[in-house]
């Protein structure tokens, strides 16, 4: 049972990081829109989290690849932080995308941003850890978006190149969390249905105990994500998505237009994104005890 779980506050996200989450997408929408997977100015997007993530004392790096997209090969950069906290302990994988919908005018503050800043946020909150049971990867991916349409070379490069990459690094992962779109102002998560399932039971006991029940909530529909080459390679994952997104509900007229601006996103939606991945951490990162059901 998940209630028998330890919940020791292994990672606390309060105020402070919430503004910092707010700060840095702030930033990145300013300096870095637009910032197309592959392009000049995806680069400098990376080049700004890379330096705002190691402020925070994270040891960053970053993973360039080459893929072949609907418009030739293009070079991409991922961003991996490490927290290792024990050498044979299991990983909880974080990931957030920050490139913005190619040949669309948008900003995407809500849609990348909010969360790449949230993952920077969640940088500082690791260095204070509570003696984890498990290390935690952040893992800022470039390339989610689609050029055309998700297809085997088009979309989600960033994500297949990791999953590929902690596939043959043979490492033992106990849960990829992929985080999309969570600084609405009018905030709604959803968990979709082609998730994992033990993932999903922990991400609703997790916004039970933050106060979230009302605004967490699981969908039948099936979601195409950067959850989706994780689960592929046999990782268990899941993602944690606001769909509602516009200026009245059902409209979803922000989503990859020129409205997903920064004035949609709230500090106090990221304070409650950041607290509900905190709490999920603080199952996932405490050791279970004896005869505990998985």
């Amino acid at each position: 049972m998940l209630s028998s779980f330890i919940l020791a506050a292994a990672v606390a996200f309060g105020p402070a990081e919430a503004k910092l989450a707010h700060s840095t997408a702030k930033d990145l929408v300013a300096m870095c829109t637009p910032r197309d997977a592959g392009t000049v100015r995806g680069r400098i997007a990376a080049n700004f989290l890379l330096d705002a993530a190691s402020r925070t004392g994270a040891d960053v790096v970053a993973d360039r690849f080459v893929a072949d997209t609907p418009r030739g090969r293009r070079t991409f950069t991922n961003l991996v932080a490490e927290f290792r906290f024990s050498v044979d302990a299991e990983w909880v994988v974080l990931v957030s995308h920050f490139d913005t919908k190619p040949g669309v005018d948008c900003p995407g503050a809500n849609d990348g941003a909010s969360t790449s800043g949230l993952l920077v946020a969640l940088a500082q909150a690791l260095r204070s850890a509570e003696a984890p049971h498990a290390n935690v990867m952040l893992l800022w991916t470039d390339g989610e978006e689609c050029m055309k349409s998700y297809t085997a070379d088009d979309g989600l490069w960033g994500s297949r190149h990791a999953a590929r990459k902690l596939k043959e690094s043979g490492r033992k992962v106990k849960a990829v969390v992929c985080l999309d779109m969570l600084g609405d102002a009018d905030l709604n998560i959803s968990l979709p249905r082609n998730t994992s399932p033990a993932l999903r039971r922990i991400a609703l006991f997790a916004a039970k105990k933050a106060g979230l029940a009302g605004r967490v909530a699981e969908i039948p529909e099936l979601v195409r994500d950067d959850h989706s080459p994780f689960l592929e390679e046999g990782f268990k994952s899941v993602v944690l998505i606001d769909f509602e997104y516009g200026g009245e509900p059902g409209a979803n007229d922000y989503w990859h237009t020129e409205k997903d601006t920064i004035d949609h996103v709230s500090e106090q939606s990221l304070l409650a994104s950041g607290r509900l991945v905190a709490g999920m951490l603080g199952v996932l990162l405490s050791a279970p005890p004896a005869n505990a059901a998985p």
